[in-house]
């Protein structure tokens, strides 16, 4: 049955394929595999649609339903591989899917609940308050409880995972990465743009956002990271309600980030909110180490209850990401030698973190990076986007082998997302104020005296409870320092041992050979007298001659 779903589906995507005529975004002059050229021949010989190649890859995907639609929109972050055009046609892909009934919404909470929805809810809104491709939301109102008295009367969300849709991933995952394997394997730019290598961070991310218990962990951690901060408000989590498909949250009141004709009418300081949301981005990337990496305007609300002072309220933490001390380390400088236009230092970085192969021209790619970014620095400051600073650093890389890590494609996705939010509601967002400060004074807080103290501080502690046990750890240290030197020894030994045995066995299979050859040519010699090219007596020297030597060569390797 599965087989036959699979199949189905293909087709139904080949037949999209065809009626869109997505051959189009793979130009005719493009070298390509002779099955690749056949089939493309076959293609062309239906009309193709008045609209760009781009346009209709957006019309395909969402043809083709949310799964498809939600990797268009990944896909469109990943502008390090697709032509900007392609990149802004796939941002408006929109994510709207049918709700289910509010009877299979009643029907998935009971289960999970295991207890009817009134033992819980004093209310239940059957109809959807959103409905997407993985989930769909409802508000209800939780009763008081004996376990929390206290809170009274909550209003909260329940969101639910979509019933059946985990099938339905994993089959157009399955086609995904079948049509992902063809492409690298028979279209030539196939390799060079990682196709199987983004449909592999899809399937991380689309199978995360089906387990509500995951993002009700990064929702409560990342509320723990900004509670009584007045900038970043994150909904409380309901944990007694919260399941791998279920989860239970604060009910939140905001304006949209991008409905900038509400945050007029009330006055909001819209300079003042687009910077804010710039230092709540550094903020998490740098001091808490866990960024929510999913921050389009869809999941931003604003707080306006005091215009001069807006805070942000974040929603949806299934996508979080993070960085290591190291990573961190080596963003901010290689940031900052942008900022300062030390391209050497940019070059050099890449080197020293180990983003680029030890053997890389570091003067090459020094020339490179200044010949893609001297043009960026001829506009003014406020017209640089950092995004597109950040994007360019990654293509340029990729130049020299550059593999690029999850983890910064995500942190990539979301700088562009912030910078262009916040460009939407302030459009003199001068990202680089905030951007450079925050970071020198980091920096700053990374190195020399304050550095030492900030690790003992933080370190200190741990130390002191394993200074007893230093005496122990110093004598295995040593015992097994001895231990691998008596195990290198016999290796060595070993080793040499064996290059003896195979120098013995070449020696022997050489003179073999040549003791073969010796006693082919007696034989050869011996009958020469036969076809009148040698004198018997002269053709019973040779012959013997060779005999000879073959029969020793044949001795010495035995």
């Amino acid at each position: 049955m599965a087989s036959i779903r699979k199949l189905a589906r293909l087709l139904t995507i080949a037949a999209v394929l065809v009626r869109f005529r997505l051959d189009r975004l793979h130009p005719a002059s493009a070298p390509t595999s002779t099955p690749v050229r056949i089939l493309l021949r076959l293609i062309r010989l239906f009309p193709a649609p008045a609209d760009s190649p781009e346009v209709s890859l957006r019309l395909a995907l969402e043809s083709l339903g949310p799964i498809f639609i939600k990797f268009g929109q990944l896909l469109s972050t990943r502008q390090d591989i697709l032509s900007p055009a392609l990149a802004r046609e796939l941002t408006r892909l929109q994510d709207q899917v049918p709700p289910f009934s509010s009877g299979q919404a009643r029907a998935v909470i009971e289960a999970n609940l295991g207890k009817p929805i009134e033992d819980v809810f004093l209310r239940f809104g059957a109809e959807p308050l959103a409905s997407a491709s993985v989930a769909q939301v409802h508000t209800a109102v939780l009763a008081t409880t004996a376990d929390h008295p206290e809170q009274g009367e909550q209003e909260v969300v329940i969101k639910i995972i979509r019933p059946g849709i985990e099938a339905t991933i994993r089959v157009d995952l399955a086609i995904m990465y079948v049509i992902a394997s063809l492409v690298e394997r028979y279209f030539r730019d196939g390799r060079r743009l990682h196709v199987v290598e983004v449909v592999q961070d899809y399937e991380r991310t689309i199978l995360n956002e089906l387990n509500l218990q995951l993002e009700a962990a990064n929702t409560a951690t990342l509320r723990e990271n900004w509670i009584g901060s007045h900038k970043l408000y994150v909904p409380e989590v309901y944990w007694d309600y919260c399941t791998t498909d279920m989860m239970v949250m604060e009910r939140i009141y905001g304006v949209r980030a991008t409905d900038i004709d509400v945050l007029d009418a009330h006055r909001v300081n819209l300079r003042k909110l687009a910077h804010l949301g710039v230092e709540i981005f550094f903020t998490q990337v740098f001091e808490h180490n866990f960024f929510h990496a999913d921050m389009h305007p869809g999941n931003v609300f604003i707080d306006i209850t005091d215009p001069e002072d807006p805070t942000y309220i974040a929603l949806d933490s299934a996508i979080i990401g993070s960085l290591t001390e190291q990573d961190q380390r080596y963003l901010a400088e290689n940031l900052l030698a942008f900022f300062h236009q030390d391209y050497a230092r940019v070059a050099s970085l890449h080197v020293e973190s180990g983003w680029v192969p030890a053997d890389t021209d570091v003067r090459a790619f020094e020339a490179v990076i200044r010949s893609v970014c001297a043009p960026i620095f001829q506009k003014p400051i406020k017209d640089i986007s950092f995004g597109k600073v950040l994007v360019s650093l990654f293509n340029t890389a990729r130049q020299f082998n550059m593999e690029v890590q999850p983890q910064l494609v995500l942190l990539q996705k979301t700088l562009l997302n912030i910078e262009g939010m916040g460009r939407q509601i302030y459009p003199d967002l001068d990202l680089w104020e905030t951007a450079a400060p925050y970071m020198e004074r980091w920096m700053a807080g990374r190195v020399g005296v304050l550095s030492v103290l900030r690790r003992l501080r933080e370190r200190g502690p741990h130390w002191m409870a394993r200074l007893p046990e230093l005496p122990d750890l110093a004598m295995n240290a040593l015992t097994e320092i001895d231990t691998l030197g008596d195990q290198a020894r016999r290796q060595s030994d070993l080793l040499a041992e064996i290059k003896s045995r195979l120098d013995q066995q070449a020696r022997q299979t050489r003179f073999a050979r040549l003791g073969g050859i010796a006693l082919i040519a007696a034989l050869g010699a011996a009958l020469l007298p036969l076809s009148g090219y040698a004198s018997p007596p002269h053709a019973l020297v040779g012959s013997s001659i060779l005999g000879s030597l073959g029969i020793y060569w044949l001795y010495l390797q035995a």
